[in-house]
């Protein structure tokens, strides 16, 4: 089974609206017995809360479903289990690597660390972060939700050649 994690700040808005576009495109695929995603945030703040209701609200709005989410924080030895995580942001991505490094894993697991949008069709150098929603107001959640679902088809795509 290949394996793809999510990984945001908290794992309130970004990785997991960007878990749950994802999972739905899977399963719509026929590829849920194939490939198994997830979330998690870099941060501990968020630990046990549910998706933002922002974020909610939402996928929702666009024909989504709404996870039963409890946030959590993405462990030190579980680097090596995912085939595939990607990051929200540069910051995320350089914590991620460092966390591996603390793990001994560099080198030595199978995981393959990007940034979400490299994936994205629109992206552009020097302006690879999925923004974070959460300080703004709804729109700025649906702005989100346009840059995952845009992005979704090609991360799926790679997903189907590992």
């Amino acid at each position: 089974m290949t394996r793809v994690l999510m990984v945001c700040t908290g794992n309130i808005c970004r990785s997991t609206m960007a878990h749950q576009v994802l999972a739905e495109a899977v399963e719509a695929a026929g590829l849920d017995a194939q490939i198994h995603v997830d979330s998690a945030g870099g941060s501990d703040e968020e630990r046990g809360n549910p998706i933002d209701r922002r974020a909610a609200r939402v996928l929702r709005e666009n024909g989504h479903d709404v996870p039963d989410h409890c946030a959590r924080q993405v462990g030190l030895h579980e680097l090596g289990e995912w085939d595939l995580i990607l990051a929200m942001t540069g910051h995320h991505l350089a914590a991620l690597n460092r966390l591996r490094d603390r793990a001994g894993l560099r080198g030595q697991d199978r995981s393959d660390l990007r940034l979400f949008r490299d994936f994205d069709p629109q992206a552009r150098p020097g302006d690879m972060d999925l923004p974070d929603p959460w300080y703004g107001d709804y729109s700025d959640f649906v702005e989100t939700l346009e840059v995952i679902e845009r992005t979704t088809p090609a991360v799926l795509e790679h997903l189907r050649g590992l």
